[in-house]
């Protein structure tokens, strides 16, 4: 069989003439030929299973990207990859769908239960800290990334929740705000210095005792649903106990690996700053 016209290959694959320009424009898959003259595309027959490959991966909102890395595996890699993405897809449509119960609660004026809030008060730390504008899909892989770069045991930390990585949001995150967020990784004071000149990326600057009201979630509750209703409680909790968060100061803390974390274990600290209250008769009083 000879090669194919555009429109015998469009029918052949169940892509449309329109769909397999983009995909030559973006180097997914090629014609076999382009008329130099007429600049007509014609197809190999052989080209059908790929094309079909994309088709299938399209009908399930696999992004092109993507798509043209899971045809450059070979059959077993390309399973693995595309059984990985719809786990994915899975996961995020769960943490929609607790978006949608939250929205649904507040718009029909259900009163759920809110999450339970403490207080801790958190001494002066020394911070290492970098900030970014990140779009809500960068911020996985960006806490990530920081949290195994400084947690591989060469760094040294501080003791229990003090001495947690922690997130601080500036600004909105989502898919239309951008932040700036600060990911911060409290060091001990004696060997800060040392431990910044190490890493000529990060910042190093002081953060003052304060205290914090916070919502504890577990690996289950992390998602925006989760998060959100630890926002609600907090807020709801200021304004019953006479509290005003310090400017924009929501944060999350991490002190547990969500990877090898059971559903039901806690995880991670909603976070807001509170102004520390001075003791009549200390300094500052």
């Amino acid at each position: 069989m000879g090669l194919l016209t555009i429109g015998a290959f469009a029918r052949a694959s169940r892509l449309s003439p329109k769909a397999l320009r983009l995909y030559d424009e973006l180097g997914l898959l090629r014609p076999a030929r382009t008329d130099p003259d007429s600049g007509y595309r014609f197809y190999d027959p052989a080209q059908l299973e790929r094309a079909r490959l994309v088709a299938w991966l399209r009908r399930l909102g696999m992004p092109l990207a993507r798509i043209r890395a899971v045809c450059d595996l070979d059959p077993e890699a390309a399973a693995a990859d595309v059984a990985a993405y719809w786990a994915e897809v899975e996961a995020e449509t769960a943490d929609r769908r607790g978006l949608a119960v939250l929205l649904v609660d507040h718009l029909s004026g259900k009163d759920t239960a809110m999450a339970e809030v403490a207080v801790r008060d958190m001494p002066a730390r020394m911070l290492l800290s970098i900030q970014r504008h990140l779009m809500a899909e960068q911020l996985e892989a960006f806490t990530t990334g920081l949290v195994l770069r400084l947690g591989d045991g060469s760094v040294p930390g501080l003791p229990g929740i003090e001495g947690a990585p922690f997130l601080i949001y500036y600004g909105q995150v989502d898919e239309d705000g951008d932040g700036p967020v600060e990911f911060c990784r409290p060091v001990p004071d004696s060997e800060a210095e040392g431990v910044a000149a190490r890493f000529q990326d990060l910042a190093l600057r002081a953060e003052p005792a304060h205290r914090e009201a916070y919502v504890r979630l577990t690996k289950a509750q992390t998602g925006q649903a989760g998060s959100l209703r630890a926002l609600q409680a907090l807020e709801r909790w200021a304004a019953e106990h006479g509290e005003t968060p310090q400017g924009v100061s929501v944060r999350t803390v991490f002190f547990a690996d969500p990877r090898t974390a059971g559903d039901d274990d806690p995880v991670m600290d909603v976070v807001a700053s509170l102004p520390r209250r001075v003791t009549p008769g200390t300094p500052g009083a």
